[in-house]
């Protein structure tokens, strides 16, 4: 048998016989083919990874600044706190005074 009846005999087994690509070419063909979309689906899952990476980073420092100004506005509370604690005892030391100056003027 030549090649040509091994080229026509071979042909009748495929189920397409104008397709002589042997399977080991068409296996060498899918695994590239694999690979690349492999590589680029990698190459993607890097960029998300970055991404990813670069968002946690972002809301790291977004959480200290939070807990920042959180600590900032605990420490103004407790200053406005102390000063209207001030006021208050003023405004009562300011209204018995009234008071007395009113008894006073009363009593005349």
């Amino acid at each position: 048998m030549g090649i040509g009846g091994f080229v026509l005999v071979y042909a009748s087994r495929i189920k397409n016989p104008t397709n002589l690509y042997s399977s080991f070419d068409l296996k060498d063909r899918l695994a590239r083919l694999e690979a690349a979309i492999a590589s680029k689906e990698d190459s993607g899952k890097e960029e998300l990874v970055k991404k990813v990476a670069e968002l946690e980073n972002q809301l790291d420092v977004a959480k200290k600044e939070q807990v920042s100004e959180r600590e900032k506005a605990l420490k103004e509370v407790k200053k406005l706190a102390v000063e209207n604690a001030k006021l208050q005892y003023r405004i009562a030391h300011l209204v018995q005074a009234l008071k007395e100056a009113d008894s006073k003027l009363e009593a005349m």
